[in-house]
C-alpha cells in the first residue's frame, strides 16, 4: 500500500512540475500581456493543484492535510487578485497610451 501511494506522489508532483514548466514556457512564448497572465493563472493553478493533492498521502496527520489545502487555497485567492490588479493597470496604460517594452512581462 505504501509503495502505490508513493508512486502515486511521485506522478501528480511530477505532472505538477510539468505543469509549472509550461506554464514558465507560455510567460516567455506568448506575445502579449493578457495571453501570458492567462498561460501564468490557469497553468500554474492545476501545477500546484497536482503538487498538493501529491503530497497529501505522504502526510501523517489530518492538520498537516489541512494545512496543506489551505495553503493552495490561499495562494488561489492571492493569485486571482493579484492578475485581475495586473491586467486592469496594464488596460489602464494601454488606454492612456503609454509605450511599453513588448519583452516585459507587464
Amino acid at each position: 500500500m505504501r509503495l502505490a501511494l508513493d508512486i502515486i506522489t511521485v506522478v501528480l508532483v511530477s505532472a505538477g512540475g510539468i505543469f509549472f514548466l509550461a506554464g514558465t514556457i507560455g510567460l516567455l512564448r506568448f506575445p502579449d500581456t493578457l495571453t501570458r497572465l492567462h498561460a501564468l493563472t490557469k497553468v500554474d493553478n492545476l501545477g500546484l493543484g497536482l503538487i498538493v493533492f501529491g503530497l497529501l498521502p505522504q502526510v501523517e496527520s489530518r492538520l498537516g492535510a489541512l494545512k496543506l489545502i489551505t495553503i493552495w487555497l490561499l495562494v488561489q485567492m492571492s493569485r486571482c487578485r493579484a492578475q485581475s490588479f495586473r491586467s486592469l493597470s496594464r488596460k489602464r496604460r494601454d488606454a492612456q497610451g503609454v509605450r511599453h517594452d513588448p519583452g516585459f512581462c507587464l
